[in-house]
């Protein structure tokens, strides 16, 4: 991944995005105000880089953390559950089958950005598109999930 620029945030800028963010994930998100934020854009994608960590992504018009920053943040909304025989599916970029989910937030819509996370101990795999709402994930056939970034792709292992 080539890095095409990169340019820290302006403080309303910063306080404008925290804002959006605080408003989809709770107060959570507060933690990062007191950090820098920089925007680097590569040939794939706009990251948020807070404090020099690739926390935060632009897909579309949405920014939603990346699996780093949903690691680090802990966020305990936008989140589906998958059983243990998906977590090697899921970690190679799979996209996220019905069957394969135990639990979703209820609060998901079609086409809202997610996190994927292993149900076990909770820890994030990915980030993914839903295709139908939360509470039509669970129990049902078909893809529920399109997987758009995950752990060990190169915006994982981004190094800047």
């Amino acid at each position: 991944m080539k890095i095409r620029s990169r340019v820290q945030l302006r403080k309303s800028t910063k306080n404008k995005l925290l804002n959006n963010l605080v408003s989809t994930f709770g107060d959570e998100i507060k933690k990062l105000s007191d950090s820098k934020f920089e925007c680097v854009k590569t040939d794939e994608y706009s990251i948020i880089m807070v404090d020099d960590r690739p926390l935060l992504f632009f897909t579309d018009d949405d920014i939603f953390p990346t699996v780093s920053g949903a690691l680090e943040i802990d966020l305990n909304s936008k989140n589906v559950f998958v059983d243990s025989g998906a977590v090697k599916f899921v970690s190679n970029g799979a996209d996220i089958m019905s069957p394969g989910i135990v639990k979703s937030d209820p609060n998901i819509k079609e086409g809202d950005l997610v996190i994927i996370k292993e149900e076990n101990h909770g820890k994030p795999l990915a980030i993914g598109r839903a295709l139908v709402d939360g509470s039509n994930m669970v129990g049902n056939s078909g893809k529920a999930v399109k997987s758009i970034h995950y752990v060990g792709d190169e915006l994982w292992n981004i190094s800047i």
